[in-house]
């Protein structure tokens, strides 16, 4: 059988599930006037996915990144997927960059909270490791929901290698974002650098919980002592 991109596609209609597809419409806001207006589902799980990315992982770069351009949610996680199992398999540093080249360059198919999630860590994080890091705060700034979203998740990956001052100063650009998702992820970020040092956190919440939003502010203090999290919720 040839791996390409109509095969996988066959795939993708072998195993849709229109009331999956309904549920998935709905938990992911495609109705118009919310944030994934116009979305298409599927009904495919992401452990079907990763399935497929396994099967069709030699998908070459050309036909991947027209998977990504798809209307239709699934075939753009799945060459997201693909991506990542790519960047992390791949040996050579320009490869790599390419890989990262494509990512940026195709943002605006990177559209829903779980495609960011899923890919931006691993590929821009992950790129940006040893590297400057002046193109997050380009995203930070961006008008685009989904490539804020990016810079800030992206720091995922410093977060975990014990590097926090990206996550800080991000957070500060997005504080006063007014979208509930960047608010999400401001605080998630947050949690995570507070789990590894809950010091750095405390300093961060000292100077701006008067300020931030209620969902920002919450998320982030999820893991701190129930005396701690009191403390900032009543002041």
């Amino acid at each position: 059988m040839s791996f390409n991109l109509k095969n996988l596609i066959k795939d993708f209609e072998q195993i849709q599930n229109p009331e999956k597809a309904k549920i998935l419409s709905r938990f992911f806001k495609t109705g118009k006037g919310e944030y994934g207006y116009g979305d298409i589902f599927l009904g495919i799980t992401v452990p079907q996915q990763r399935l497929l990315v396994k099967k069709f992982f030699d998908l070459n770069l050309q036909d991947t990144i027209k998977l990504l351009r798809s209307k239709i949610h699934e075939h753009r996680l799945t060459a997201l997927l693909i991506l990542v199992k790519k960047f992390e398999k791949e040996n050579y540093e320009r490869t790599k960059e390419n890989i990262y080249n494509l990512y940026l360059d195709n943002t605006k198919y990177i559209n829903n909270w779980d495609l960011v999630d899923l890919s931006a860590p691993k590929i821009v994080g992950n790129f940006l490791l040893n590297k400057n890091r002046e193109i997050l705060y380009k995203l930070a700034k961006s008008k685009d929901l989904w490539e804020k979203r990016i810079s800030i998740i992206s720091t995922f990956t410093f977060i975990r290698n014990f590097e926090y001052l990206d996550t800080i100063e991000i957070s500060k650009i997005l504080l006063q974002d007014k979208h509930d998702l960047i608010h999400k992820s401001v605080g998630w970020m947050l949690r995570e650098m507070g789990k590894r040092d809950i010091n750095i956190l405390k300093n961060f919440l000292d100077n701006y919980y008067k300020i931030m939003p209620r969902t920002m502010l919450r998320y982030s203090i999820e893991k701190l002592p129930k005396d701690i999290r009191a403390y900032y919720l009543k002041k």
